[in-house]
């Protein structure tokens, strides 16, 4: 979506008047069936496609006045839950399991870091990182975390995660906050 909506704004304005040119060819039609149809048949149907021209035109309307575009909406939620993944989860692992909502092999990967921690093969600081990251995937996901798993994660989450935190709140659904993951997690393969 690099286009930032301006072409899907653009398709949505085509469809429409697509839409709006083949309702003007159907009222055509009717009139000119007009005898082959029964009095209330024709009426029905000239009044639904009355109904429907009207709802095309005030889209339209809205479309060119500017109060209804795919670009503020999307662009924005995707600027924003972009910036929130990228700066609060440094892990592409962790990303793509919580994009997945994957919560069970998220817990599987700390219980990996736990044990990696312990014999050494893992630093304190990349240990604490990917911790935060997964118990807030985990959160996102609606899973309950341990009393220490909370006092670990306040005592150590960064503004970068509660930015995320705040974000995906203020966006209300988490299948948004998903979706996005999923497209970054896919960006970052390519």
């Amino acid at each position: 979506m690099a286009s930032r909506g301006t072409t899907e704004t653009s398709k949505l304005k085509q469809n429409l008047e697509e839409q709006l040119d083949r309702l003007m060819q159907q009222l055509q039609d009717l009139e000119e069936c007009r005898e082959e149809l029964e009095a209330d048949e024709y009426e029905e149907t000239k009044k639904e496609t009355l109904e429907q021209l009207s709802e095309i035109n005030d889209s339209l309307k809205k479309i060119m006045s500017g109060d209804m575009t795919l670009v503020d909406e999307l662009s924005g939620m995707q600027l924003a839950i972009q910036a929130a993944i990228s700066q609060a989860f440094k892990t592409p692992e962790v990303i793509r399991m919580f994009a997945k909502k994957q919560p069970r092999q998220l817990r599987t990967r700390l219980a990996e870091m736990d044990r990696d921690l312990m014999v050494g093969k893992l630093g304190r600081d990349l240990y604490t990182q990917q911790k935060v990251e997964i118990l807030t995937a985990l959160r996102k996901l609606g899973e309950k975390l341990t009393p220490d798993d909370e006092m670990f994660l306040s005592a150590n989450a960064g503004a970068a995660l509660s930015q995320f935190e705040r974000v995906s709140n203020d966006l209300g659904s988490g299948d948004k906050v998903f979706a996005l993951a999923s497209f970054e997690v896919e960006k970052a393969k390519q």
